[in-house]
């Protein structure tokens, strides 16, 4: 069962996400609202996978994502992201996310993304 960390500063959209998951067989490790949190819960619960906001307060995600990876250049975060936010999914791409998905999602289209990323 697949450990994730569901990162997003809105809970209506951590609860959706993780009774999402749940159902497709993830396990839920832990849920953060901003990327300080994500960090410190990364390094707390070794996650298989992560789903990322971008945007949030204190730091967004794109910052979370660079410091994860510099722990950890094998996590496996996939951004989510609202449109309009290309020039920041470029360089969270550059900075080694796997994927990202664009609020709002297909539910089948999200498990797509985390069955792919989960066997890179």
């Amino acid at each position: 069962m697949p450990k994730v960390l569901v990162v997003d500063d809105a809970l209506f959209m951590r609860v959706a996400l993780s009774d999402m998951l749940t159902k497709w067989g993830y396990e839920i490790v832990g849920q953060a609202s901003n990327g300080k949190e994500a960090i410190e819960k990364y390094k707390q619960y070794q996650p298989d996978i992560v789903t990322m906001d971008v945007t949030m307060p204190i730091m967004n995600g794109v910052d979370a994502l660079e410091q994860i990876v510099q722990q950890d250049p094998h996590a496996k975060v996939v951004m989510v992201t609202a449109l309009g936010q290309h020039k920041l999914m470029k360089r969270a791409l550059q900075s080694g996310a796997k994927e990202f998905i664009t609020k709002p999602f297909e539910p089948s289209r999200l498990k797509e993304v985390l069955d792919q990323v989960l066997t890179m």
